[in-house]
């Protein structure tokens, strides 16, 4: 299970974690977008209105029975047992919505269907729901798969230079430094970046995904901007109108706790996605759009792979390809594989292990002392 058929004798444990952390290479690849696109399936890239509707009715039906079961059923329960069926339902719930998230984040990138108005209707809905501001996230979004990779110019999780990170960074590399690091991102991440862009590009002024006039968007973007900030409204007034009928409390088990399970969630994935001690990164000298797109990583979340639509252990070729629907992915990775060869890069690791060892060793980027090829960083955590 490493990067790219790398093995070809099953490995030991040590031997298996060895490949993994082993570097993707980082010259340009002897092959070309293109060729990689002859090599999968025509129809992997045929979106299905009915089929992707489907997974909309699938995740939404299951979301409703959830909380039919808890809203009429768990107040029934003894009192004790209340204490453990609410978490349940929170962990479940949470990782259901998130699959909602993903649909919703294919109709942002015309993943959906071949109408992009359809695309954007479902989009808004569901992320709006999800308190997701659509088109603000969409754009920016985009910018990210079209700079995968840049230090310069890659909006989500972009490393900092050893020269650039905080004072106080090197007390927080230690056990109790990376709960607390990991705590704060999983369940502060999302609304942070969304509200003061924390994680993301450097911008010369103040950036929010809220604001349409901020630096995150174009003229042409800005009435989108409006338009997200609208929903996200409109939800929270009917959230205010629930919490008025129902009680704050109740807004919280049935809908609160499974949102932050969602929020921990897309960081966690997002964050495992493009972090790892094996992938490279690069400064506007080295950088091509290609190789940006290379320096990613598929994860495996075991039964959760399915319940999140495959983005997790799909996204080198979600990076290739964002247009291509989700349950056509799965497919085009397993050709792709034999392609990319060391280029493609697979993380077995257990994701709660992996999420560990990365806020451990990948601290910030630099380069190889000696390295003729400067524009390529590196992740270290030796300070």
């Amino acid at each position: 299970m490493g990067a790219g058929g790398r093995m070809s004798v099953p490995p030991s444990a040590k031997n298996l974690e060895s490949e993994v952390l082993k570097r993707v290479p980082h010259s340009k690849p002897p092959f070309t977008l293109g060729q990689i696109k002859r090599a999968i399936p025509p129809h992997c890239f045929k979106r299905s209105i009915p089929r992707s509707f489907s997974y909309v009715v699938q995740d939404l039906t299951i979301s409703f029975i959830l909380y039919y079961i808890a809203t009429n059923y768990f107040h029934l329960l003894p009192h004790n047992l209340s204490y453990v069926a609410w978490p349940i339902y929170w962990a479940i719930q949470g990782c259901v919505l998130t699959g909602v998230w993903v649909i919703a984040h294919e109709c942002g990138h015309h993943a959906f269907s071949d109408y992009q108005l359809l695309d954007d209707i479902v989009g808004l809905v569901l992320h709006s729901c999800l308190l997701v501001p659509y088109f603000s996230w969409k754009h920016s979004h985009s910018r990210h798969h079209s700079n995968t990779g840049s230090l310069e110019r890659d909006e989500v999780f972009v490393p900092k230079k050893k020269s650039s990170i905080s004072w106080y960074s090197k007390y927080l590399n230690n056990p109790p430094g990376r709960v607390l690091t990991l705590t704060v991102t999983l369940t502060l991440g999302w609304p942070l970046y969304l509200a003061f862009n924390v994680s993301g590009r450097h911008y010369d002024r103040f950036a929010c995904h809220f604001d349409p006039y901020g630096p995150i968007y174009n003229d042409r973007e800005r009435t989108e901007i409006l338009i997200s900030d609208v929903g996200l409204l409109a939800v929270t007034y009917g959230l205010y109108l629930l919490a008025a009928a129902n009680g704050l409390a109740w807004v919280i088990c049935v809908y609160g706790v499974p949102l932050l399970v969602v929020n921990a969630f897309l960081v966690l994935i997002t964050f495992l996605q493009h972090t790892h001690p094996s992938l490279p990164h690069y400064d506007t000298s080295e950088w091509d759009w290609l190789r940006g797109a290379l320096a990613t990583v598929d994860r495996d979340y075991g039964i959760l792979n399915k319940v999140f639509h495959n983005i997790t252990d799909t996204h080198v070729a979600h990076h290739l390809f964002s247009t291509m629907p989700h349950y056509h992915a799965m497919e085009a990775t397993n050709v792709i594989k034999p392609i990319l060869g060391e280029y493609y890069q697979f993380d077995g690791t257990p994701f709660f292990k992996a999420m560990w060892r990365e806020a451990k060793e990948c601290i910030y980027v630099e380069a190889d002392e000696g390295d003729q090829q400067k524009g390529v960083y590196w992740y270290n955590n030796k300070f």
